[in-house]
């Protein structure tokens, strides 16, 4: 059986240089009906692990190390057994949510992670943060954008680990070179493509933000 995405929203805050906002953030979840992983462990490890409903958790995958995409990220690889994954140059991040923790594993670009015999490609594409990436399923169709690319627009960058020129480059060179109905499904919000988001880069660049 190929792999399926499934998807869930969960509910919580996101907390960064002295601000606490509430948040609501999709979770994905990429297997079979014999294991998967979770692309952005957010907030509620139990609504995580109902929606796996007893499947091997084979990863955890960060897009990023922002505290509303890995709050729920440790309880749920204790309970499983799965390895959580991070870029490197997104520690600093981590650290503020975990002094005394780190992920299992670094991730890379251009790495491939397999699951249910779909391949996940790593994209980096800093700028929302250092460690920031994306997520390539080819065979799917889609890629995860956690907080790089959303539905009309960059993620945000007015806060720090954050910048505006990166992000757009991130963008440039590491998305839009994707195929055209590739879709973006997001860490927020609702999904695109990466055709419709493509001719509205120089809208953004002229924007600043």
């Amino acid at each position: 059986m190929a792999a399926r995405i499934e998807h869930l929203v969960t509910s919580g805050t996101f907390s960064l240089d002295g601000g606490t906002w509430d948040v609501d953030n999709n979770v994905w979840i990429v297997g079979d009906d014999e294991e998967a992983v979770v692309i952005d462990a957010a907030h509620d490890a139990d609504a995580i692990l109902a929606a796996l409903g007893g499947r091997r958790l084979r990863a955890i995958l960060c897009t990023h190390a922002h505290d509303d995409h890995i709050d729920a990220a440790p309880a749920l690889a204790s309970r499983t057994g799965a390895t959580i994954h991070l870029h490197p140059d997104d520690l600093p991040l981590w650290k503020q949510t975990y002094p005394n923790g780190a992920p299992d594993r670094e991730l890379a670009h251009g790495q491939v992670l397999t699951i249910a015999g779909t391949d996940l490609t790593v994209l980096h594409t800093p700028g929302h943060a250092p460690g920031a990436v994306c997520f390539h399923a080819p065979d799917l169709g889609v890629v995860f954008s956690g907080d790089t690319l959303f539905q009309g627009g960059p993620g945000a960058t007015g806060r720090s680990f954050s910048d505006f020129p990166t992000i757009v480059e991130s963008i440039r060179n590491r998305l839009l070179t994707l195929p055209p109905q590739t879709k973006v499904l997001t860490g927020h919000g609702d999904s695109t493509t990466i055709g419709d988001e493509a001719p509205h880069l120089e809208e953004w660049i002229a924007r600043g933000h």
